[in-house]
């Protein structure tokens, strides 16, 4: 199990990179594929091995190597936040493909895990874009739904988990109308960027179980409310500044995948209704 997510981990730094350039193409409307990455001061293209993730920042001492520009140190936050990242959510996947299992349910957990790697992916590039330049692109949005609709079905089919896709589908449907309703009473606070990611989301938390749907669909505007009261007491921000809630959106689905169902249960069992 510790093997899996070790290696899951290691992949995570790989795409952190990758990810750096999401976060700074997307929204300017760069490929990502070309031209190849090269220094934004002087224009020096960046070698292979000074793209080696986190370790060739640290040797470089965050310094161009052809102009000694400085590097933002969050190119290595990001690789090694996402290496990190891919690690903690193999775990529970993991577990599973490190049993004793037929070789369908170890396929169906692998297509599985593949589907919440690719989630843990957006949820850090959507967070960063949306914290610098406050929208969340549909470039990187809406192929989410296709991605996350075939995956998760394909595992669900795989071993006849109907149940599961049931719950994906109503979460996806269930989060999008909630959050477009939200977006026509709350009008520029809730935009379509929003509403468009609830639904991808709905659809991890759906399949994730019903306690991660109501932990998760919630927890955005538990945790939000709770940072965004801070700032106002501590008289960072006004109760009319804009804050990005697609963080917020991403952190609460995450807290309902993770957690939700022990959440969820918990709940339920101070009330003595859990099962």
């Amino acid at each position: 199990m510790i093997l899996i997510a070790t290696m899951a981990g290691v992949f995570g730094l790989l795409i952190g990179s990758f990810l750096n350039v999401v976060i700074y193409r997307v929204p300017i409307g760069m490929s990502v594929i070309s031209p190849a990455s090269a220094c934004p001061n002087c224009g020096a293209g960046i070698h292979a091995y000074d793209n080696v993730p986190v370790v060739a920042w640290l040797a470089l001492r965050g310094k161009c190597r052809n102009c000694s520009a400085p590097i933002s140190a969050r190119y290595p936050l990001v690789e090694l936040g996402t290496g990190v990242f891919f690690f903690v959510v193999s775990l529970p996947l993991a577990a599973q493909l490190a049993a004793i299992q037929p070789t369908v349910d170890v396929i169906a957990s692998g297509v599985a895990l593949f589907a919440f790697l690719y989630l843990a992916a957006i949820s850090i590039a959507l967070s960063f874009i949306d914290i610098e330049h406050h929208r969340l692109p549909d470039a990187i949005v809406l192929p989410s739904y296709l991605v996350g609709i075939v995956l998760l079905a394909t595992s669900c089919i795989l071993v006849g988990d109907y149940d599961a896709l049931i719950r994906a589908g109503i979460g996806l449907a269930a989060m999008a109308i909630g959050y477009f309703a939200l977006a026509l009473l709350w009008k520029g606070v809730m935009g379509l960027g929003d509403v468009k990611l609830a639904g991808v989301l709905g659809l991890y938390l759906g399949y994730s179980g019903w306690g991660a749907l109501a932990v998760g669909s919630l927890g955005a505007f538990f945790l939000g409310g709770i940072f965004g009261l801070v700032l106002v007491l501590l008289r960072k921000t006004t109760r009319k500044s804009g804050i990005p809630f697609g963080p917020w959106m991403v952190l609460g689905a995450w807290v309902g995948i993770l957690f939700g169902n022990l959440i969820w249960t918990g709940y339920l069992s101070v009330f003595g209704l859990a099962a």
